[in-house]
């Protein structure tokens, strides 16, 4: 299996519908099946060329032929066109050869045939919203992780540290940004009012675009970039630059009226508020309106945090565990336990890596773009970039040992009802998942729609680990776990008495370099009516558990949820 493979697998109490998303950007692996689209196309593209330079072979033999014969017998021409073959064939070749020549049309059928091979690609090719959606992913990176922009155009993922660009990671593989990528990353955050990032992709793509000849199969264009970025410096009040690249572009396109009036109009603001000598606009990112945690979040993301030690707190501890199963006597799971607020364990190696294979195998045709709680709806959200798929009815034998295997660590039945059904998620372009609890917090939640009660509990497994990013970041008690390829995390959602506990709220982090998947299954309470009783097994491997019976009441919800002319 790639290295740059994982997949996680998580229990939760309730289904989602499986109703079809087909956003490309969402997935890696719908990505990755876009490789195969474009040597498709290469394909097309390779056989449009090879007819078009036959085509063009034979216009040569015909250019050279004709040329030839007015520098050989054509020099006396009197002389010449009395011979009647002589006169013939110049008659012919002006009447039908030239004709045929000018009239050909190989050209329309060899560009036309390559037009058709697009079309029939087209449907496997990505949408505008995938364009935008990568866009968005890589400002997602640039503001989790604190990314120099000018190092992503170099390939490189760069924080600054005391002052110098420092590498956070270094891929083994990657690429550069040319003007016109940066160009359509600033334009989707542009048309998005996005004026904080517009100006510092915009910048880099006029530095590009400087000095560089326009290519055909560029969008944008160095004036393009001149007009966007001055509007975009208007919008962040940096009104003298907006005046500099305005006259700049003046430069390259000095009848545009519209650049003219918005000249006047930075120049007359200017005159009317001075800017302060040596007063320099440092670009602020806003403020979320959202995500009140944002920055513990980004932080968790960045570092681990205050990430629990062993030999600071003597009650943390690895061993081998058997939790009384006599399924595990022979072979016992490495359990460490991570956390005691949340309770948080991590299984090592829960799984193999042939079994992580096999459920992500069977999992990638359902793969649909994944949901969130929206009152008493599901809906996508740009909080959550991810693909699910739920495995319903599994006669597929490694998910029936995933199953036994996590009832054995838990003591949880996870067979439906009593659990809801394994779900495999695979991570896009940036993916993650902001902070969110994972039982619900509202009593119009479509949980309870299903009558299956609140999530107990999250078991989450990672099939492979990825390159950098990805930690699963624990907002309020302030820590992070790494990926962990083929461990499993688990932890009780809500409290003994039955409420939902705080300590719970977590986050994926944004993936930065790798193809992180997913799978998900919990043990619910079923419900009886507006207060809920239900008998909980959990088996000794907590000294904090016991089976018992609580009352859980329904709880509310209180997680974050979710001028000058334009161009």
């Amino acid at each position: 299996m790639s290295p740059y493979v994982s997949l996680l697998i998580f229990v939760y109490l309730v289904n989602i519908s499986d109703k079809s998303f087909g956003e490309m950007f969402t997935s890696v692996m719908s990505v990755k099946q876009a490789v195969f689209a474009e040597r498709q196309l290469i394909d097309y593209l390779r056989t449009y060329l090879e007819n078009e330079m036959q085509r063009l072979d034979d216009i040569k033999r015909f250019f050279s032929r004709v040329t030839s014969l007015h520098s050989g017998i054509y020099n006396e021409p009197s002389a010449t066109i009395a011979n009647p073959i002589v006169a013939f064939k110049l008659v012919k070749r002006l009447k039908s050869e030239w004709m045929n020549v000018v009239h050909s049309n190989e050209a329309e059928e060899n560009i036309d045939a390559l037009r058709e091979g697009y079309r029939r690609m087209e449907g496997s090719l990505p949408k505008l919203e995938d364009l935008q959606g990568a866009a968005q992913g890589l400002m997602r990176l640039q503001d989790v992780y604190d990314l120099r922009v000018e190092g992503l155009v170099r390939g490189h993922f760069q924080q600054i540290t005391n002052g110098d660009p420092v590498d956070i990671y270094k891929p083994p593989v990657s690429d550069t940004l040319s003007g016109d990528d940066c160009f359509l990353v600033g334009k989707v955050a542009y048309d998005l009012e996005d004026y904080y990032h517009s100006v510092q992709w915009f910048e880099e793509a006029v530095r590009l675009f400087r000095g560089t000849e326009w290519s055909p199969e560029n969008e944008g264009t160095l004036e393009d970039a001149l007009d966007h970025l001055a509007f975009s410096h208007f919008k962040t009040g940096n009104i003298s630059y907006a005046l500099s690249v305005s006259q700049e572009l003046l430069l390259h396109d000095p009848v545009n009226s519209r650049v003219h009036f918005n000249v006047k109009k930075y120049e007359k603001l200017l005159d009317e508020s001075p800017p302060v000598k040596n007063q320099s606009l440092v670009l602020k990112r806003p403020d979320s309106t959202y995500l009140r945690t944002r920055n513990v979040y980004e932080k968790l993301c960045q570092t681990k945090g205050s990430q629990p030690k062993h030999f600071e707190n003597p009650r943390l501890f690895c061993d081998f565990f058997t939790n009384g199963s006599p399924g595990l006597l022979l072979q016992p799971i490495k359990r460490e336990l991570i956390s005691l607020h949340p309770y948080l364990v991590l299984f090592h190696n829960f799984l193999t890596r042939a079994e992580a294979k096999s459920i992500r195998e069977y999992a990638i045709p359902g793969l649909r773009r994944s949901v969130v709680a929206s009152g008493v709806n599901q809906s996508t959200a740009e909080y959550r970039i991810s693909k699910s798929a739920w495995l319903k009815e599994s006669p597929h034998g490694v998910v029936g040992k995933v199953d036994r295997r996590i009832t054995m660590v838990t003591g949880l039945n996870v067979q439906p009802p009593y659990a809801e059904y394994l779900q495999v998620v695979n991570y896009g372009i940036g993916g993650h998942y902001e902070p969110h609890f994972d039982h619900a917090t509202s009593n119009s939640s479509p949980l309870y729609k299903l009558k299956t009660g609140n999530r107990v509990a999250t078991f989450m497994i990672y099939l492979s680990s990825v390159e950098a990013g990805g930690y699963t970041a624990f907002i309020y008690a302030n820590f992070s776990v790494p990926v962990v390829e083929n461990g499993a995390l688990f932890w009780w959602n809500l409290l003994r008495n039955g409420q939902g506990n705080v300590d719970t709220l977590h986050a994926g982090c944004p993936v930065i370099v790798g193809d992180k998947w997913g799978m998900i299954v919990v043990s619910p309470i079923i419900c009886k009516a507006t207060y809920i009783a239900f008998k909980l097994p959990i088996s000794g491997f907590m000294s904090m558990a016991r089976s018992s019976n609580i009352v859980v009441a329904l709880i509310l919800r209180n997680e974050e949820s979710n001028s000058p002319f334009k161009v």
